[in-house]
């Protein structure tokens, strides 16, 4: 009787036990943007979270926005929760909108959270003269570059060139924001669109570029007063609608994602991990020292209905709309 009792125990632990030996958050960026910022930031608390305790890393892999690092869960990464990836919330966009080119559906990948939601804005290096939405829209020639189709940059720069007139010239193939912003240092190009807790401090204190116009329907913390919403922009009720999808991603903002192929058990114990950084005050602490701001962090199953209300939007937004959108994605875009 006492070995059957003890033979029922030990299989209890072992039937309920979830122990992670490591982990790793695979970012779809090169070193030293915003995503990998925000990762790094995650890695060095998560683990504090985890049955187990493991040491958390990072590891970079950049390409096509970050589909790449997506795709690698099921394709070459262990599927045991030991790895999620990290992803620009864009591409959930293309893939909506260029089905036949990503070839990718989000439904097929398991969300795991959100640290934050994007509050964007469009920007000018103050060198070249160009200091509001005025100064943009009579422009000859605005540079500006993208790491791929997709990107939420490249969106937002599309957005300016296909609905408002804008003379953007995109330019593609950077790794990350770090080398888009040695582009623009070099004058290489001229702005760029991006979330505004990414911008270089020492940017905005020596008020080395000028913002023009935001993304985000809510005030954005340390943006100057007057700078536009793109929305109040739209001057007809379909420039609207065609917004309202194109921008609906940046509600993910910074959205992490594993393999639907992992055990349930390890899942929900990846997902409660994370629930609780987003309320840890050291996380917190380091979020506010470090200036990378923790707006509305979502739950896996937040993070899952804020991909599925995208998709919603662009399917039951008019046949028009959709078209204007692909159009204004930057399907008729040309970019070198």
């Amino acid at each position: 009787m006492l070995a059957v009792l003890l033979a029922t125990c030990a299989a209890a632990r072992g039937a309920t036990a979830v122990e992670f030996k490591s982990m790793a958050i695979v970012v779809g960026s090169s070193p030293g943007g915003g995503y990998d910022a925000y990762a790094r930031m995650l890695a060095r608390h998560l683990g504090h979270h985890l049955p187990g305790q493991p040491n958390v890393i990072v590891q970079n892999m950049p390409g096509a926005s970050g589909l790449k690092a997506v795709q690698y869960l099921d394709a070459n990464a262990p599927r045991d929760g030991s790895m999620m990836a990290a992803f620009n919330p864009g591409l959930i966009t293309e893939s909506l909108l260029k089905a036949d080119k990503v070839r990718f559906k989000f439904s097929d990948v398991a969300f795991i959270g959100s640290i934050t939601r994007d509050l964007r804005a469009c920007y000018a290096w103050a060198a070249t003269g160009i200091r509001t939405w005025d100064d943009l829209k009579r422009s000859k020639q605005f540079n500006m570059g993208a790491p791929a189709p997709g990107s939420s940059s490249f969106i937002n720069a599309a957005v300016l060139k296909n609905l408002f007139g804008v003379a953007v010239h995109q330019v593609t193939g950077y790794p990350g924001s770090a080398e888009l912003r040695l582009a623009i240092e070099r004058g290489e190009l001229d702005g760029d669109c991006g979330a505004w807790s990414s911008i270089p401090p020492e940017w905005t204190a020596s008020r080395k570029i000028n913002p023009l116009v935001n993304f985000a329907p809510m005030p954005i913390p340390g943006l100057p007063a007057g700078v536009p919403f793109v929305g109040d922009l739209a001057d007809s009720r379909a420039a609207k609608d065609v917004l309202d999808v194109l921008i609906a991603p940046d509600a993910l903002g910074r959205p992490y994602v594993a393999s639907k192929q992992v055990p349930a058990d390890r899942l929900a114990a990846m997902r409660a991990a994370f629930d609780h950084t987003m309320k840890d005050p050291q996380f917190l602490a380091e979020a506010e020292k470090l200036d990378l701001p923790v707006i509305g962090p979502m739950t896996g199953r937040s993070s899952f209905s804020a991909s599925a209300r995208n998709c919603g939007s662009f399917i039951v937004s008019s046949k028009a709309a959709r078209i204007a959108a692909r159009r204004s994605a930057g399907a008729c875009f040309d970019a070198t």
